[in-house]
């Protein structure tokens, strides 16, 4: 699988993340990715930013090293209702929006309420992809969570770092093994993304990878290959595309 993108990075924007925006699209472009997205933790976590941080990435080029450049974010998923930490006037400026539920942020409910909390958020039309939805401190219902995400037209993501042996969100393999094989009924398909906090790890796919081919996973269900495959789930994307990449 030639895999040409990376959506889910952080910078020292994030608080514990230790390489800046340039240098982690420098080692996008060292990686051969076509596609960096920047997708830093938004207020509620920890150390991360404030609101103020998400409003003036108008300033930031398109294209940096020969990488195609999106600025989008890494919600906090607050409550069961899926409410988020940013107000939608702050969302819509944004290129993308991945969603993620953070023990910091929230504390695990029942299965039934971790899975609403993920349905709501993907009923929000400034979110797009739903972030690292492997890990058992949050129990959910995996069928109902891909039945949502074909519903809405939006994106789960596989996460390299949760695959890492090194993790630290239990029960992924397992758990993606479960997602997989309902995104492969429901014809639903996955973004991988490396959640690198640091800059030797953009574009690291590689436990993603090998889960993939473990289980013969269609490559048509995986948006990395093109950006003609992503952009229908990133209308500001395909709007990019479609301006020849202008503003």
């Amino acid at each position: 699988m030639y895999d040409i993108l990376d959506l889910h990075t952080h910078t020292t924007a994030s608080g514990h993340a230790y390489n800046s925006l340039c240098e982690m699209v420098r080692a996008a472009a060292e990686a051969g990715l076509t596609l960096f997205g920047c997708s830093d933790h938004t207020p509620a976590m920890p150390g991360s930013c404030e609101a103020f941080h998400f409003i003036n990435f108008k300033v930031i080029p398109r294209e940096l090293f020969g990488v195609k450049v999106l600025m989008g974010a890494e919600l906090n998923i607050m409550d069961f209702e899926g409410t988020v930490d940013l107000p939608p006037d702050y969302l819509e400026r944004l290129d993308y929006c991945i969603a993620s539920l953070h023990p910091p942020c929230i504390e695990s409910g029942s299965r039934e309420q971790n899975t609403s909390a993920y349905i709501h958020a993907l009923e929000n039309p400034y979110i797009h992809i739903i972030g690292h939805p492997d890990d058992s401190r949050y129990p959910v219902d995996y069928e109902a969570l891909v039945s949502a995400a074909k519903r809405n037209h939006k994106l789960l993501e596989m996460n390299n770092s949760s695959l890492n042996p090194r993790g630290f969100r239990p029960g992924a393999p397992e758990n993606y093994r479960v997602m997989l094989e309902l995104c492969r009924r429901y014809e639903q398909p996955v973004i991988i993304d490396s959640d690198a906090h640091f800059c030797t790890d953009v574009g690291n796919h590689r436990y993603a990878h090998a889960l993939l081919q473990e289980l013969n996973f269609p490559e048509e269900l995986v948006v990395n290959t093109s950006l003609d495959k992503l952009a229908p789930y990133l209308p500001k994307l395909a709007a990019l595309m479609a301006g020849g990449w202008q503003e």
